[in-house]
Formats: structure tokens, C-alpha cells, sequence
């Protein structure tokens, strides 16, 4: 897999590079590169108990992104998934120590626990006050005897930075960790393992799985399960947490683990939230990036049952960009629509024949949904026939309210329920051409005709004309046949259909920022909606 890098020895050198240069003047890094990397305050005088963390990179903002005012005071880089050296770590340690002494907060992995271990012991030959505290907040593999460390230390990292600029002493400090570290329990989940840059990538969890409990640096974790959607990968976590929390309230750290988009970690965050454990959480950080493993598409999430003042350091201001912060989870607030956008909806009739004719249509739409995507996806962005499909769905729902006896009334009511319910620009336009048509019936105008003035509004607002390549290169030529009987208008719109295919450039739409070599061979998806809608109403007729 391709990665945005120069060398691959060079990558951690001028990433840790890009973080100080960009930190406005907060950060400073030791004169030891290669060997040595080490992030820390430029503020910093000694005064107080220093903290000191780190591992291998690739865990980005973890873990040079978390120093800073009430948090870390330094952190030491390895390389990508690797620990660092004893001397890269002794020399953070020396770099940031003074009377007050040092806490080193150390992730459960065998070559950080041994490099920070003999760093720490070598710091106290030179007379230095040093603590270590151990992470190990993985609870994916029961059985084994050192569970890892992941996402949950950074509210170790937290808490205790609080604590030391608060300027409480090593001793306390130490304690409120390590009674941090006992009460956190975390578990990830991921869809892929993740890339390691100039390395081949592991495709271990297939098509269809989700793999529960890797480890952060891509370890297998304790089982791949069935994935079909969020909220079952979300019950599979829950059921691993929930017999361990005891308690009667827990923040939550949702982290994603760095190939997960945003708009998912939201809905992952809603479905923890209706979960069993849902009752139990009030407060939560993230979800946001904060131990990632690299670009892996998954997430994590980390409990612990906070006391006030814990939450209250939890909530201590700093200047670092990578802490979220910590909020109280609320139910959703909502107020009612401004005057004037309330819908004014017809008296609901009910028709057999045309609640027939409607489902049935919408149908052939829910039907097309994969295949007018995978056209889509060839010029566009690969949601017309979700776009279709979600809007049919919507009328179906809605067939209830809707006047079927009344024809002028249920144009005018299936536009706008379309305006509410289909996205894009395709549910605006949809949205015109049924109001309009509404407007056509109700001068008097004939059904065709109706729809051709549907057609015509639309045309005139959206802007499309035949040969511009969108469903009017279907609708405008069956509409036009249509007084010659369904046949002529199903084949009138195939072949308007097949046109779009050879047309090398569009003029409206999605497509118009396509080139003419994407475009060619390829049907519009809308036209081929239409095409497809007038084939089965010749088959039914």
C-alpha cells in the first residue's frame, strides 16, 4: 500500500519534526535524532513532578501529541511499533527532572517495560525520584498473564497531568494513576488490520468479519465475528465490558483507531449510547484519534468509573490540540420547525388500484438500488440508487398519509414528501417535477401532459436539457411517446437511456466533472431509473 512518505527511516524523524514546528512555540525536541526522539516542554522549569510516557509511533497524536500544560511533560518516540531505546528514554527522563521527581507511565508491552524499566533504575543511580506505572487496560484476551495497554491510558495521561501541574507530589501522583490503571477496561474492534509503511499488508479479517480485541500494533485479537452493521459490532463489545462494570456511572473513551471516518465514529457513539451499558455512561471523550494503529479501519473504547473530582480533572483545561476534552452525555434537545416550514399536508384518502401502483413502483427502484449505485460509482459518487431506493422506502412509509383517492393532491403530496425525504440535488428536482405536475392536474391539464409540465419546471429551475446527459434523456422521450401507448414510451425511454452511454460529455450533474473517458460506455444512472420504471409498467400493463 502507497503511503504520502520520503524514506521510510526518514518518517518518524519528520513527522515528530512537523508536531514541534506546528505546536506555536510549546514544544521542543533533544538533540539526539536518530537514535534519541524526544518531545517535550519548552515551558517547563522542574518545579514540579514531571510525566513521561511513549512507545512506538504509529499511535499518533500518542504520543508527543499529548505534551503540554496539564498533561505530559515529555514523551519518548520509537520507531514505528517499536520501543525506545533505554537511552532515548533516560534521556527524557533527565531532560525534564527535578526535586519533585518523574512518573513514567509505560503501555503493557515487553520492550517497553524493559526499556523504561532500566532507564528508570539508571535515572535513580543519578539520584532522581522515579515511579512507573504499568497500562494494562486490555481486557480482549482474559487468559493472558500481562494484558496490554491501549487507548485507556490516556486517562492516565490525563489525570495525572492534572494532578502534577495542580503540583501535588510524585507520591500521590503515582497513586491516582495506579487507581486509574485498576479501574480502566478497554477493547477494540477493527474491519482491516492496519498498514505499516515499506510492509506488505496483513488481509487476515476477510470481507464480512470484524476482528474484537486486536491489539494496537495489529496483534490478532480473541475472535473474528459476523459484521453487518454498527450496532452489532457495537453489542459484541458491550458484552465483553459489561460484566465488568460494577459500578453505577463510567466516562468513556471512544478513540478511534485511525482509518475509521468521522461520520462512523458518531454512529458508533450513538449505538454505545442505546446500548446495554448506555444508562451507566455520563460522561465521554471523543470520539476523536488519540491511539491510533496507523490507518486501521476500527475503533476502541474504554471505560472507567470516575469519581467528581476525577471527572473534574478529567475536565481541567490544556492547550493540547489532541485532547477532545471530556463532556456529559445529554439526551438530544429538539425544538419545533419555524413557522411556515411545518408541512400543510392534504387529508389522507386511500385507493387500492394507486396504492398498488405506487408500492409496486417504488419497488423496481429498491430493487435497481445496487446496480444504479455501481453505475453511479462509474461517473458520480456511487449513491443514486441509495438516493432512489431510501426515497422509495420513505414513500412506501408514508402511504398512510398520502391522498391516493385524489390524484392532483397526491402529486403535490408524493413532492413533498420527497423534498423532505431524498437527498441531493435529485430530491429538489424530483420534488419540482411532482409539484408542478400537481399544478398541471389541477388546471386541468390530461396526465401526460401534467407530467410534461412537470418536466418542463424542472427543466427550466434544474437547468438539464436532452443530450446533457441526465434522466430527462429518458423521461422527456417517453413522456413524448406516451400518447402512443406504454410500449412506445418504455422503449422511447431504453433508447434514451442507451444514448447517454455514448454521450462524451455532460452538462449538468454529478457527471459534468467527469472527463470524457470516464464517461464513455457508461449510462447515466437517473436515466437508467427511468428507463427501468417504464419497462416494468409495460410488463404490468
Amino acid at each position: 500500500m502507497a503511503h504520502f512518505m520520503n524514506k521510510k527511516e526518514d518518517m518518524v524523524l519528520e513527522a515528530i519534526d512537523a508536531v514541534v514546528s506546528s505546536s506555536g512555540r510549546t514544544l521542543l525536541r533533544l538533540d539526539g535524532y536518530p537514535h534519541i526522539k524526544v518531545v517535550t516542554r519548552k515551558d517547563w522549569d522542574r518545579s514540579k513532578v514531571a510525566l513521561v510516557s511513549g512507545g512506538g509511533s504509529g499511535h499518533e497524536p500518542a504520543h508527543a501529541g499529548f505534551v503540554g500544560r496539564g498533561m505530559l511533560t515529555a514523551a519518548v518516540c520509537g520507531d514505528i511499533f517499536a520501543s525506545p531505546s533505554v537511552d532515548a528514554v533516560l534521556a527524557g527522563i533527565l531532560a525534564v527532572t527535578g526535586p519533585a521527581g518523574c512518573l513514567l507511565i509505560v503501555k503493557n508491552y515487553t520492550g517497553d517495560r524493559l526499556n523504561f524499566g532500566l532507564a528508570a533504575e539508571r535515572a535513580r543511580a543519578f539520584g532522581l525520584k522515579v515511579e512507573m506505572v504499568i497500562v494494562d487496560d486490555d481486557i480482549a484476551l482474559p487468559d493472558l498473564p500481562q494484558a496490554r495497554g491501549i487507548a485507556g491510558t490516556l486517562f492516565v495521561h490525563k489525570i495525572a497531568g492534572a494532578l502534577a501541574q495542580r503540583g501535588e507530589d510524585l507520591e500521590t501522583i503515582a497513586e491516582a494513576a495506579r487507581k486509574v490503571i485498576a479501574g480502566t477496561k478497554s477493547i477494540g474492534m477493527s474491519l482491516s488490520t492496519c498498514s505499516v509503511p515499506g510492509s506488505p499488508k496483513e488481509d487476515r479479517i476477510p470481507q464480512g468479519m470484524a476482528e474484537l480485541g486486536l491489539g494496537i500494533h495489529g496483534e490478532a485479537g480473541v475472535e473474528q465475528v459476523a459484521f453487518t452493521h454498527a450496532r452489532e459490532a457495537m453489542s459484541a463489545m458491550v458484552e465483553k465490558l459489561e460484566t465488568l462494570m460494577t459500578e453505577e456511572r463510567y466516562v468513556v473513551l471512544l478513540n478511534n483507531l485511525g482509518g475509521t471516518s468521522i461520520l462512523e465514529m458518531n454512529v458508533l457513539l450513538y449505538e454505545l449510547s442505546q446500548s446495554r451499558i448506555g444508562e451507566k455512561i455520563e460522561y465521554i471523550v471523543g470520539p476523536a484519534a488519540l491511539m491510533t494503529s496507523l490507518d486501521m479501519h476500527g475503533f476502541s473504547i474504554s471505560v472507567y468509573p470516575a469519581s467528581n473530582e476525577e471527572i473534574q480533572l478529567l475536565d481541567q483545561p490544556t492547550p493540547v490540540a489532541a485532547w477532545p476534552g471530556v463532556c456529559e452525555i445529554a439526551p438530544v434537545e429538539t425544538v419545533s420547525l419555524p413557522d411556515g416550514l411545518t408541512p400543510i399536508t392534504p387529508l389522507p384518502s386511500d385507493h387500492a388500484a394507486t396504492r398498488e401502483f405506487l408500492i409496486d413502483c417504488c419497488k423496481v427502484l429498491i430493487a435497481a438500488e445496487d446496480d444504479l449505485n455501481a453505475l453511479d460509482a462509474k461517473t458520480g459518487d456511487g449513491d443514486t440508487g441509495s438516493t432512489l431506493a431510501g426515497a422509495a422506502r420513505a414513500l412506501i412509509d408514508a402511504m398512510d398519509r398520502l391522498p391516493l383517492a385524489d390524484h392532483t393532491q397526491l402529486y403535490r403530496a408524493i413532492g413533498l414528501e420527497l423534498s423532505q425525504t431524498m437527498g441531493g440535488s435529485s430530491g429538489v428536482l424530483l420534488a419540482i417535477f411532482f409539484a408542478a405536475t400537481g399544478d398541471g392536474a389541477s388546471s386541468g391539464l390530461p396526465a401526460r401532459e401534467a407530467f410534461q409540465a412537470g418536466l418542463a419546471r424542472m427543466q427550466e429551475i434544474g437547468g438539464a436539457r436532452l443530450g446533457d446527459r441526465t434522466m430527462v434523456d429518458a423521461l422527456a422521450p417517453a413522456l413524448d411517446a406516451l400518447g402512443d401507448g406504454i410500449a412506445a414510451a418504455a422503449k422511447a425511454a431504453r433508447d434514451g437511456a442507451n444514448e447517454t452511454a455514448l454521450m462524451l460529455s455532460a452538462k449538468a450533474g454529478r457527471a459534468a466533472y467527469i472527463s470524457s473517458k470516464q464517461l464513455e460506455g457508461h449510462i447515466d444512472p437517473g436515466a437508467e431509473a427511468i428507463a427501468r420504471l417504464f419497462e416494468h409498467l409495460q410488463k404490468r400493463s
